[in-house]
């Protein structure tokens, strides 16, 4: 929702301010429309059906693969495309994937968003209405910030999300933002975010070559300086900072590409997440008996390290795939 235009209408309408808060508590626990708040006078609940929206996003699709996972392509208010997926585990965990700008502007390889043209950063109520949208269908307990964008580029709205997503269910150690390596934005986490909000970078590269080719913005922050960041943010806020390694074939898989990831990383500073590409662009994915073999290198090497599981490729779940297609589909 958008809370500026709601603390406008009450205002005008002569609300007491608390007025705003038992909205917010109503929408966070997944209310579908204003029908359903019975605590606010019935008349105010028709004026706010009329005059305000109950999100700032407009829906334009969704579609739910055979694992239980979700994708929603929504469209904000000035015509801009947003992608958010639902990942439901059998565990019962239930991840919600935001993105923080539409578009992307740091070009990244191998990622679909990349491709795209860069629209603009979303408002901290745009990113929290994501969530919401999928609160109204069930409880969540975790976020994940690896949606569209690079949420370092927009951090004052990703953490004024993060300040209101324990409403909606998903706590500071089950939230988790992650950067391809933008300094300057992680510099300002580290010294800001004091709660556990934890920290993930998209590594994806052992040397500063190869990480150049796949992740340009390299060439401006490089390995070494972005890594420093890293095990700063580890010493200050005392826990681990995940490495994010998308599995691409012939590229970055080889077991001499490992032991140089495992000579770059400390033990007790990083945990690696292995991910199976989603094929969006120029690559393809490494097979699972290579990705298995990478990952036996790391652990012999003492590295903690684990192999995402491979969720939503029927339904296009891979960022920017959605919103690629609907540009594509408009210009037809």
């Amino acid at each position: 929702m958008d809370s500026e235009a709601l603390a406008t209408l009450l205002s005008q309408e002569g609300q007491p301010p608390y007025r705003e808060r038992q909205i917010w508590e109503w929408l966070a626990r997944g209310a579908t429309g204003y029908d359903e708040m019975t605590n606010l006078p019935a008349g105010l609940r028709a004026t706010l059906s009329v005059r305000l929206p109950i999100s700032t996003l407009e829906l334009i699709h969704e579609s739910r693969a055979d694992d239980g996972t979700d994708k929603a392509l929504f469209r904000t208010r000035d015509g801009h495309p947003i992608e958010t997926v639902l990942m439901r585990f059998r565990d019962g965990r239930r991840s919600v994937c935001l993105s923080s700008q539409s578009g992307c502007p740091l070009a990244c390889t191998f990622c679909a968003t990349g491709a795209m043209q860069f629209r603009r950063n979303l408002s901290a109520d745009e990113i929290v209405d994501q969530a919401l949208h999928f609160r109204r269908y069930e409880q969540l307990d975790h976020a994940v910030f690896m949606g569209m964008g690079e949420p370092m580029l927009n951090l004052d709205a990703v953490l004024a999300a993060c300040d209101r997503l324990p409403d909606v269910g998903i706590t500071p150690r089950r939230t988790t933002v992650s950067t391809v390596g933008w300094l300057p934005g992680m510099r300002r986490f580290t010294e800001t975010a004091t709660s556990r909000v934890r920290l993930a970078l998209s590594l994806h590269a052992p040397n500063d070559r190869l990480r150049t080719e796949l992740v340009p913005s390299n060439d401006l922050y490089p390995l070494a300086d972005v890594l420093a960041a890293c095990r700063l943010d580890v010493e200050r806020r005392r826990q681990k900072v995940f490495i994010e390694y998308v599995m691409l074939a012939g590229v970055n898989d080889t077991d001499r590409d490992a032991e140089q990831l495992a000579a770059l990383l400390d033990r007790k500073a990083f945990k690696v997440n292995l991910i199976p590409y989603n094929p969006t662009g120029p690559y393809q994915g490494s097979s699972p008996g290579r990705i298995e073999a990478f990952q036996e290198v790391l652990r012999g090497a003492g590295i903690r390290t684990t192999t995402r599981l491979t969720r939503g490729r029927a339904i296009d779940a891979a960022c920017g795939q959605l919103a690629a297609q609907q540009v594509v589909a408009s210009k037809i």
